[in-house]
């Protein structure tokens, strides 16, 4: 089978380094195809980052690199009869223990000491601004990998875990969890929230002013799903208003993050581009699922992570 490589997968890895990857895979060559609609003619499936209008005259099969889908028009997909799969279930490590460095660095106040470090500053703490996360408590808001990857973590912190997914059935390492319906409940006594559902019409603006309003004013918000997930005015006035004491935020309603936006100057507010789930192995999990994906069509069998 022949894939073409999108140039667009630079934005998270050399496409060098997946065609290699891939070309000593059987049954597998690879070819870097650029931005060509011609080139891409000659493949049966292309590897990409980005959504492109010609993928779906041009291939019979779109991986996408990350586990979100929401910039891939999946209804288009259906009605052409191309199929759609994604790169979920590859993250729970990388982003999981990207959270708990959020935590740590906002219980520990190492934020504002590589801030000071700017500024040659010598910035002694308040003597009770630092805390230890053991026995301090995580809502997880998304139970799938990346979530049960965070809670995993958590617990080994020794954290209180407790979730939010669509249905409250059990996950063996969250202490409790609650159906979509309880969210506000979740949200109450929790230090730390974190966000990591993907982007659809019923997560879209999840967390809003009311929302907000029900965490506790010492706890602190981390997004790692998507800036559409969270209503970024109220998050900021929410900020500005001592509503929560701070965030650490990965994703954003516009990235690259506006150079006005107020989130920039906040010195309880970590933000971070769009980097959660990089490691340096990332090309390699996406050439595994890709590779399997390849075995499979030729077995007949359905796609591993298949969206459309």
């Amino acid at each position: 089978m022949k894939l073409g490589i999108h140039e667009s997968v630079e934005a998270v890895f050399p496409p060098a380094e997946l065609e290699t990857f891939l070309d000593d895979a059987d049954g597998v060559e690879a070819e870097q195809i650029g931005d060509d609609p011609i080139a891409l003619g000659a493949c049966d499936g292309v590897v990409t980052f980005d959504y492109r209008e010609y993928f779906l005259d041009a291939v019979d099969w779109v991986h996408s690199i990350q586990a979100g889908v929401d910039r891939f028009p999946q209804d288009e997909f259906e009605a052409e009869g191309v199929v759609l799969t994604n790169s979920t279930g590859i993250h729970g490590a990388s982003v999981g223990e990207t959270v708990v460095g959020y935590m740590t660095a906002l219980a520990r106040n190492l934020h504002a000491y590589r801030s000071a470090q700017d500024r040659e500053e010598w910035a002694d703490p308040d003597w009770d601004r630092p805390f230890t996360l053991a026995d301090e408590s995580v809502c997880v808001v998304g139970l799938g990998t990346i979530g049960q990857g965070v809670a995993e973590r958590a617990t080994w912190m020794g954290m209180d875990v407790w979730g939010v997914r669509r249905t409250p059935d059990p996950v063996p390492i969250v202490d409790e969890v609650y159906g979509h319906e309880g969210l506000h409940t979740a949200l109450m006594d929790a230090k730390f929230v974190v966000l990591a559902v993907p982007l659809t019409p019923s997560t879209r603006r999840m967390i809003g002013p009311a929302e907000l309003a029900a965490m506790r004013d010492d706890a602190y918000l981390i997004n790692v799903a998507r800036g559409g997930v969270v209503v970024q005015d109220a998050l900021v006035s929410a900020l500005e208003d001592g509503e929560i004491a701070g965030a650490a935020l990965d994703v954003f309603q516009e990235e690259p993050l506006p150079k006005e936006s107020p989130l920039w100057g906040m010195d309880d507010v970590i933000v971070t581009p769009h980097a959660a789930a990089r490691t340096r192995d990332y090309f390699r999990d996406v050439a595994e699922i890709v590779i399997d994906n390849v075995e499979r069509q030729g077995e007949g069998l359905t796609l591993r992570n298949q969206v459309v």
